[in-house]
């Protein structure tokens, strides 16, 4: 509870000083609705809210999922095969720098309406930070520790899973929760093309000027990622208890 004293009186102290302003007409609540207002339209279409969110949490889960296996899967690849890193690697920086908003009208065309698109839109965001930063950590390992266990003549899959693994753990650790947040931006920029999760929410919003509908979805999104990385820290902490890969969380 002390952790998160600080943040929860911060947060009551905004609310409050939003609240004022907005009554006090010193911020038009055609911009910003007040707090109040917010609670109330979340309360009206509660309904509709619940829908959407988990909607939109299943298509970013299956996403992130798929990004994760896919995402560790290649950093294995390139930690073992040079050649191979070289060759596909650029690919995987170039489509990080592509803006998916972009790239989300492609995704509809390939994919079509729906669950399809949102799931691919929330993969190709999330999926870079995992490749980089798990290949990041493989090649962490020092060369005094490989020169010991090529001495005891360990073979590359004993070295991958009794020694780079465990040294790229808190690197994992850090790209997963980094990849937590991109995999929600993933959904909702497919969302907004494809339809469907509380991104569609907030573009009938923005067509309507329903600001208040638009706060409530994104207080909404940001439950949904406190969610995710509460979910990583406990797996973090269980598996600290169980075995110390790392010695403080990143």
């Amino acid at each position: 509870m002390k952790r998160i004293a600080p943040a929860l009186g911060f947060f009551l102290l905004v609310t409050g000083v939003l609240q004022v302003l907005v009554k006090q007409n010193i911020i038009p609540e055609t911009l910003i609705p007040s707090p109040q207002t917010i609670v109330e339209t979340l309360i009206e279409l509660k309904t509709d809210y619940v829908t959407s969110f988990f909607q939109t949490l299943q298509n970013t889960l299956i996403g992130w999922v798929f990004s994760i296996l896919m995402g560790t899967t290649l950093a294995v690849m390139f930690s073992l095969s040079s050649l191979l890193k070289r060759a596909v690697l650029p690919f995987a920086v170039f489509f990080q720098t592509v803006p998916i908003i972009a790239v989300a009208p492609l995704l509809v065309i390939y994919f079509g309406f729906g669950a399809p698109t949102v799931i691919a839109s929330s993969f190709i965001v999330s999926i870079f930070p995992i490749i980089a930063n798990t290949l990041m950590g493989l090649e962490s390992v020092s060369q005094q520790q490989l020169d010991l266990f090529k001495i005891y003549h360990a073979s590359s899959w004993h070295i991958l899973w009794k020694l780079k693994l465990p040294s790229a753990y808190s690197y994992i650790y850090s790209g997963l929760k980094i990849s937590a947040g991109l995999s929600i931006i993933g959904s909702i920029a497919g969302e907004f093309v494809a339809g469907g999760g509380l991104g569609a929410m907030i573009d009938a919003a923005r067509t309507q000027q329903r600001v208040d509908i638009v706060f409530g979805a994104l207080i909404l999104l940001s439950v949904m990622g406190l969610i995710m990385i509460g979910t990583l820290a406990i797996s973090h902490r269980f598996l600290q208890s169980r075995r110390p890969y790392s010695t403080g969380d990143l």
